[in-house]
């Protein structure tokens, strides 16, 4: 079993304390986030300890991500080096079978977790934030070229170059925020809706991380 590393927030954010469940439509899920301009300053990716071995099994974040995400069973030598198997990339349609062809990526990335809430939390907090894999959302294994496109930009300047994605990307990135207590800003705000607009407006399910 995979255990995830827990973070406790100080109080309870506006959404409610982490472990309560919240369930809605993914175009009302929006619009509880809380709306806040971004704030880069001091920001560093070492705030964000990563990856760690959270259930010393001998994996690490990355490779029990690469290990969740094989459809065909990866080939994993020593404690845990993960080599062949094979993998699809969401962002770009892409079948690999070379684990160091693929990154994983922090769905909301660490520099735009910082900027929208992050920068307050504690050192605990941030790093179970860059180690989660107690919701499949929150990171995922996709191609290099792609992750790296991306960098630390949010959906008003980066969306998946396969449109077959999008819909599945931008859900994901609310339900992420959400979990998290995160703070969306006008610009990503008025992007996500306009993305949501053109699709199903399903209820999500998200457990609240702090």
């Amino acid at each position: 079993m995979l255990l995830a590393p827990t973070a406790t927030a100080a109080e309870p954010g506006p959404l409610g304390k982490p472990g309560d469940i919240l369930t809605m439509p993914i175009a009302n899920a929006v619009k509880v986030l809380d709306e806040a301009d971004e704030q880069r300053t001091g920001y560093q990716r070492t705030s964000f300890k990563h990856w760690i071995d959270a259930n010393k099994d001998g994996c690490n974040t990355r490779a029990e991500v690469l290990k969740r995400e094989a459809f065909i069973t990866p080939h994993i030598t020593g404690r845990c080096t993960i080599t062949a198997g094979e993998w699809y990339s969401a962002y770009d349609n892409t079948y690999l079978d070379d684990a160091g062809k693929l990154d994983i990526d922090h769905l909301v990335p660490l520099a735009e977790a910082w900027d929208s809430g992050a920068g307050t939390w504690t050192a605990a907090e941030r790093e179970a934030y860059a180690n989660d894999i107690g919701d499949d959302r929150s990171l995922i294994a996709v191609s290099a070229k792609t992750n790296r496109s991306k960098a630390d930009q949010d959906p008003a300047t980066w969306l998946p170059p396969f449109a077959g994605d999008r819909c599945q990307y931008v859900t994901d990135w609310v339900a992420t925020k959400m979990r998290w207590q995160l703070a969306i800003d006008p610009a990503e705000k008025a992007e996500l809706l306009d993305d949501l607009a053109q699709c199903p407006n399903k209820p999500v399910k998200i457990t609240l991380a702090r």
